[in-house]
């Protein structure tokens, strides 16, 4: 019996695999010519540390081609123009940046519903745990997204990634966990993989059914983590295509043990790790992502410097969201000391009810303005480093030969204006596998 289903995750997992990644769009060839600056990334087939996050790969005068969706060659323009004469598709980005698309790591862009009177609660003085004892936050949420058709919720999800393509994300991950319910696991789950098929952006789908402890279960968190563990993992597993699982680590939530429980059970049925780890206190969440060799843990805002170092030693990548600090009114996470440690870092949105910021180029001003981090970092940390984050680092995160034609024209001649432009919209042209996907009015 073990062999068997040993046999089946194995399958299952290969399907995942391949049910997940960037969708093939692709036209003909496409050449994007002329970049001020090329910002390229190339680098280690790994994720980045140190100071490896602040070699960004620039070609100046750069360009590239893009052939049936796939990047084939970077270079010089003169040198990339001279090998494609002839009838060929032609960006001319004269004047401009040129950078891979953006990598949202982290994502709860599945939901129904609205929790905007809660700034009103933020401005009173209330914190986040004082909201959701009135009633409000996370369950707040899951009440709204159960009540809601389906159609409801695809409108509601297609029109948030609908503005982060616009933003420049060309692919994100995408968290359920406003169900806990079996059955609203599942319809929030296929509605993101429906939506991966129509949608141009790349979806990569995580099951998060320990998010909070339904109303359903208050004061039984243990019969909850049950129903996790014995139904609703083998139900995604059969059911869904989630990639990863998550477990948010934190008192008042979910212990490390309980989540060492859950996210070893996901293993076995073919879905790699990711943590919230360490948002609100120092819960162990740094310590347990290390020692289960997650793929990442994300917030950090309190993590111990034994447990950083601990995902240092074991690559796993710390996600950084300070657009959930400005919102919720928490700490920033100390984004100097997590680097010098050696933890490699990448930056995401956090895009969600609690905090519904769609623009990876405002979380990059953020990550300049009150991280700590270097422009040259930010970057590394919204394209390549989240995309090893979300387990697609050989498909998207840099313009290299092979990986997937996604890329962003910006309208600045240089890329210390990431980072420094606070507000506003940088972004000109969006591709994605080689087909122009968003395109600023008025842009040629």
């Amino acid at each position: 019996m073990k062999r068997r289903a040993s046999r089946g995750s194995s399958r299952k997992r290969a399907h995942k695999q391949r049910r997940v990644g960037p969708r093939k769009l692709s036209g003909g060839k496409l050449i994007v010519a002329h970049a001020a600056e090329l910002l390229t990334l190339q680098g280690p087939n790994r994720p980045r540390c140190k100071e490896e996050m602040r070699n960004i790969g620039i070609i100046y005068d750069g360009a590239v081609v893009i052939d049936s969706g796939r990047i084939r060659e970077v270079g010089k323009t003169e040198e990339i123009l001279r090998r494609h004469r002839g009838r060929v598709r032609v960006i001319d980005a004269s004047g401009k940046v040129v950078m891979p698309g953006f990598v949202d790591p982290h994502t709860h862009v599945a939901f129904a519903g609205s929790r905007h009177e809660e700034v009103a609660m933020k401005v009173a003085g209330l914190t986040y745990r004082e909201i959701a004892a009135r009633g409000g936050g996370i369950l707040k949420t899951v009440a709204d997204t159960r009540a809601a058709p389906k159609a409801e919720l695809l409108a509601a999800t297609r029109m948030r990634l609908d503005g982060m393509l616009r933003f420049g994300t060309t692919t994100a991950e995408v968290k359920s966990g406003y169900g806990l319910t079996v059955e609203s696991e599942l319809a929030i789950l296929q509605a993101i993989q429906e939506l991966s098929r129509s949608h141009p952006m790349g979806i990569v789908p995580t099951f998060l059914g320990a998010h909070a402890i339904p109303t359903e279960f208050s004061g039984r968190t243990d019969a909850y983590v049950d129903l996790v563990v014995d139904v609703m993992i083998r139900a995604v597993a059969d059911h869904a295509s989630a990639r990863f699982c998550d477990v948010w680590v934190e008192d008042g939530y979910f212990s490390a043990a309980q989540a060492r429980r859950i996210l070893a059970t996901a293993k076995a049925h073919g879905l790699a790790s990711k943590v919230h780890a360490d948002e609100l206190s120092d819960s162990g969440g740094a310590a347990l992502a290390a020692d289960i060799g997650a793929v990442s843990a994300d917030h950090l805002v309190h993590a111990s410097d034994a447990g950083l170092r601990a995902m240092a030693d074991r690559g796993v990548v710390g996600v950084l969201l300070p657009g959930a600090s400005l919102a919720s009114g928490i700490p920033y996470a100390d984004a100097r000391q997590i680097l010098d440690l050696g933890v490699p870092v990448a930056l995401g949105t956090d895009c969600s009810p609690a905090s519904l910021n769609e623009s990876m180029p405002f979380v990059l001003a953020l990550a300049t303005h009150r991280l700590g981090m270097y422009p040259e970092e930010a970057i590394s940390a919204a394209t390549v480093n989240a995309a090893f984050a979300i387990g697609l680092g050989e498909q998207v995160g840099s313009l290299e030969p092979g990986k997937s034609g996604d890329l962003l024209v910006l309208d600045f001649n240089t890329y210390g204006h990431l980072g420094y432009r606070i507000s506003g919209n940088p972004v000109e042209t969006v591709v994605k596998a080689g087909l122009v996907v968003a395109k600023r009015p008025g842009v040629g």
